[in-house]
């Protein structure tokens, strides 16, 4: 079997009605696909003016706005019309990017038609109810989880810490590693333009603190406002740049008046404004991998970050970065402050940074997930399957 023989039927919760991290990394795949003569359906919601143009054909699948995040949509199911689509397109193997209703059932229907399913994980959604008040729903949400992925065949994780992390909930029998590509065309060092820190008031010598993410209260923003206030405390001269735009926008602009947004900043856009800060701060738990700390290393830029899943992957504590136990303000004001101080110490670790960034390619890590998918498929043919409906201790 080769790829050409691949007909991948791909559910996801979002596929490209919001912008981030994991739909394009689902849309790059579907492109790496087709370009190998493998055939691809995307069944996914969709809205009238979408974040950018779908990879492939998408078949839009019933949803309703999630309430409190009405830019995201929550499918409500598989109806009939859908299932006698995926028929037509008679796949040979299912791949579910997220846990909710339409991945359920998705799962359901591989079951029922006898076929191979994987799952793909994204984001800790285990971790989202602490930002709410909730953090006594986590362990029912990871039982949840741990039901949803033990019904697949596999299951695949960004980073190699993020699997270690799914082993050890016992989410599979078979975890594997689809990890993320960066494109060196858009993130690189040549990027940085003084001349647009500039327009946004940002003196030369003044040292950019960086946030690039979308603006949301799960990704750490009251850590990385914390943080900044210590060194506001001690004086250190910095100035904060926010990158990404989101919900918590009007929250974190009151939190942090002296700092500059610019706003949500993609392709090249995205690439000038990244190179043009001189670090990140990463302090989100709830990353598999962690895009906006590769590019940021891609660009030669020192990052601080939450030493959580898809960090501990990307990161050489004090070789390329500073990794920080999450939550710990006054460590990260330390290594912040450490970088805010040299600029002989910026340039050591973001040259690292940029270093091992080189090994991350997206044709290979899609490769690499390609091979699976023939695996996966050779062993259900083979009568070779896990335990895919053991129950939740």
């Amino acid at each position: 079997m080769d790829a050409s023989q691949l007909r991948v039927a791909l559910f996801t919760g979002n596929y490209n009605y919001v912008r981030d991290g994991a739909n394009q990394a689902l849309n790059r795949l579907v492109g790496y696909l087709l370009r190998q003569g493998a055939a691809v359906r995307v069944y996914s919601p969709t809205i009238e003016k979408p974040a950018f143009a779908p990879t492939g054909d998408l078949v839009s699948v019933p949803s309703l706005p999630v309430p409190g995040r009405a830019e995201y949509r929550f499918p409500t199911g598989i109806p009939a019309r859908v299932r006698r689509d995926l028929t037509r397109f008679d796949p040979n193997i299912l791949h579910v990017a997220s846990p909710e209703i339409l991945g359920h059932r998705a799962v359901s229907l591989a079951l029922r038609r006898k076929l191979p399913v994987v799952a793909s994980v994204h984001t800790r959604f285990e971790t989202y109810f602490r930002y709410y008040g909730l953090a006594f729903m986590e362990p029912l949400v990871e039982a949840l989880l741990r039901r949803f992925y033990r019904r697949c065949d596999a299951i695949f994780a960004p980073s190699e810490s993020m699997a270690q992390l799914l082993r050890e909930q016992r989410m599979s029998y078979d975890v594997g590693i689809w990890s993320r590509g960066i494109d060196r065309t858009i993130f690189q060092p040549e990027r940085r333009s003084l001349e647009w820190r500039r327009s946004l008031g940002i003196a030369d010598d003044e040292v950019a603190i960086g946030f690039v993410g979308r603006l949301v209260m799960e990704k750490g923003l009251d850590v990385f406002a914390d943080a900044i206030d210590q060194l506001e405390r001690r004086q250190v001269r910095h100035k904060v740049l926010v990158v990404g735009q989101g919900p918590a926008r009007e929250w974190f602009e009151k939190r942090l008046p002296q700092a500059v947004f610019a706003g949500f900043q993609a392709g090249e856009d995205l690439g000038r404004a990244v190179a043009s800060m001189d670090m990140l701060f990463n302090p989100s738990v709830t990353e598999t991998f962690g895009n906006v700390t590769l590019e940021a290393m891609a660009a030669g830029l020192p990052v601080v970050a939450a030493r959580a899943t898809g960090s501990e992957s990307l990161i050489e504590d004090g070789v390329t970065g500073r990794l920080i136990a999450p939550g710990r303000i006054i460590a990260f004001a330390d290594a912040l402050q450490a970088f805010c101080d040299s600029e002989e110490l910026r340039r050591t670790i973001g040259q690292a940074g940029l270093r091992a960034s080189e090994r991350y390619g997206w044709d290979q890590v899609n490769q690499e997930l390609v091979d699976s998918y023939m695996r996966i498929i050779r062993q259900h043919q083979a009568g070779i399957r896990v335990i895919r409906q053991s129950p939740v201790p």
